[in-house]
């Protein structure tokens, strides 16, 4: 399926779900630029209600086992969505196809926290520690690309109303990644299905020319930390005060 039919799929599984959502500061949504949209992430429908609410499509991250079994990689290419390497390149798979993808400029989404929330039951308002790999991304495209820019959207993602599945097994998961230490422990994998939920977008974090140089200098690693915690912080913000 072309990925840009990616938006009316999404629409159209959200519509099946009967799921109904409220989109917030829809004004703080850069019209130009290279976008990185990254968000909180507790359900498989996040990356649809994401291209939904900003009415675009969106290539998303995702693990490397979604690439792995047939049904769901058929889904989630047809979303657009680009699985990952295993563990051992996964950084290196996200930052290359990532870059590619924002010369194209077609908006990356990225969703920080990882697995972890996705195979533990976590609360609505809740948000795990960040991965950096989304800060390296802006900071690496934005430094190769000086004449271009380069913003990364956080938003945040809060149910109102849901549905909790227990579909399969966690370590079912072992088959299609074994390198995937998460999947080595015992319980059911979480499914939650939003019924109501509202979408609130936070303010760009465009990438200046103070940070191009701090990340190609000395003060790299200091850089993609302080971008990282920024958005980190916005998204927290967000889940306390959307209601």
């Amino acid at each position: 399926m072309p990925v840009e039919n990616s938006l009316q799929l999404s629409r159209g599984l959200l519509g099946s779900l009967g799921t109904k959502f409220f989109l917030y500061h829809e004004n703080r949504i850069p019209e130009s630029g290279s976008l990185v949209i990254a968000s909180n992430h507790r359900s498989i429908l996040d990356a649809p209600v994401l291209m939904a609410a900003l009415n675009r499509p969106i290539r998303f991250a995702c693990h490397h086992y979604m690439g792995q079994v047939p049904l769901m990689r058929d889904v989630v290419t047809g979303m657009g969505a680009f699985p990952l390497e295993d563990a051992r390149r996964r950084q290196q798979s996200f930052l290359r196809q990532g870059s590619a993808l924002l010369a194209q400029r077609q908006p990356v989404g990225v969703f920080p926290e990882g697995t972890q929330p996705m195979v533990t039951q976590t609360e609505a308002r809740s948000l795990g520690e960040f991965h950096r790999g989304f800060a390296h991304l802006a900071l690496q495209f934005a430094s190769r690309h000086p004449r271009q820019d380069v913003a990364i959207l956080p938003m945040a993602i809060v149910a109102l109303e849901e549905q909790m599945y227990q579909p399969i097994p966690i370590r079912f998961l072992r088959m299609f990644d074994p390198s995937e230490p998460l999947f080595d422990q015992p319980g059911w994998h979480p499914m939650v299905v939003y019924k109501r939920l509202a979408v609130s977008v936070g303010h760009p974090y465009w990438i200046r020319q103070g940070d191009r140089d701090a990340y190609q200098g000395s003060q790299g690693k200091a850089t993609v930390k302080r971008v990282t915690q920024s958005c980190h912080d916005e998204i927290l913000d967000l889940l306390k005060s959307t209601r």
